[in-house]
């Protein structure tokens, strides 16, 4: 059983592919379009955002998964079709404006991927089957990944004469390196999960049947630790691409100084 299969959890959103339960300090994030392997689409990237602005603040630990043998195989194609969405403009109508509309709402979209490394929670994407595309960015998204061994990354948008807008580029380089990130986005290729895990992609890759179940002892693992200092401590090394090793130091030692006050009841 899920945390969101759970009768003890609340459901916050349903709607759009995108359901929201929350259960103690761990929320789950289901994409709940299994026919379509999860597409997705501007309508669902709303619910994204709108589940992240709906988490109450008891949750530590987000689960992101989808229903079915995929994750997430990426955009739906309708999106490049003439008629695109009902109530959406198509992107070949996004495409005849102007840069800054057009700019504006690629920004719109992007926010249903920022959240998800917000400094007060983890998140913990569970991937299974294809994450592609945007599904891949998705996963990307989040802090950690726990892979199904039938996993397949693939960002196939420069294929399609396209690039990775998501918000994807960056977490990949950081993760694999430029020279790799590069060959991945370039090629389209798959990345499987003994790859996956290998080069850093995944945290953990595990059998497909045992997916939920190791994303539960992680998310236990997590809440282990005292809420503040796991905040601190990713606050810190979300920062380190950006200091010198010695500003590195003066951060460290100014988190400490905090944590070690609020442990004596010195705090604010």
């Amino acid at each position: 059983m899920t945390s969101s299969d759970s009768v003890d959890s609340v459901h916050v959103i349903d709607k759009d592919g995108v359901r929201l339960t929350v259960e103690d300090a761990v929320a789950t994030v289901t994409l709940t379009n299994p026919t379509k392997r999860n597409a997705q689409s501007p309508a669902l990237w709303r619910a994204l955002t709108e589940a992240g602005r709906s988490l109450p603040g008891s949750v530590r630990v987000v689960v992101l998964r989808g229903e079915g043998k995929s994750f997430s195989a990426g955009l739906d194609r309708q999106a490049f079709t003439p008629e695109g969405f009902d109530g959406e403009p198509s992107f070949l109508d996004l495409a005849r404006g102007g840069d800054a509309e057009l700019d504006a709402v690629i920004a719109e979209y992007q926010e249903a991927f920022t959240w998800w490394r917000r400094s007060d929670l983890v998140s913990i994407a569970a991937v299974q089957g294809h994450a592609i595309g945007a599904g891949f960015q998705l996963a990307l998204a989040c802090d950690l990944r726990v892979v199904a061994e039938d996993v397949q990354f693939a960002m196939r948008e420069t294929s399609l004469g396209l690039v990775p807008d998501l918000t994807g580029t960056h977490p990949l380089v950081s993760l694999v390196g430029y020279a790799r990130a590069l060959e991945i986005c370039a090629t389209g290729r798959f990345v499987h999960a003994d790859e996956a895990e290998r080069i850093g992609l995944a945290n953990i890759a595990v059998p497909a049947g045992e997916l939920d179940a190791a994303v539960r002892d992680l998310s236990a693992a997590l809440l282990a630790a005292p809420r503040d200092a796991v905040i601190e401590t990713k606050a810190l090394l979300q920062g380190v691409s950006g200091r010198s090793y010695e500003d590195q130091r003066v951060a460290e030692r100014a988190a400490q100084a905090r944590r070690l006050r609020d442990l004596a009841g010195l705090g604010d």
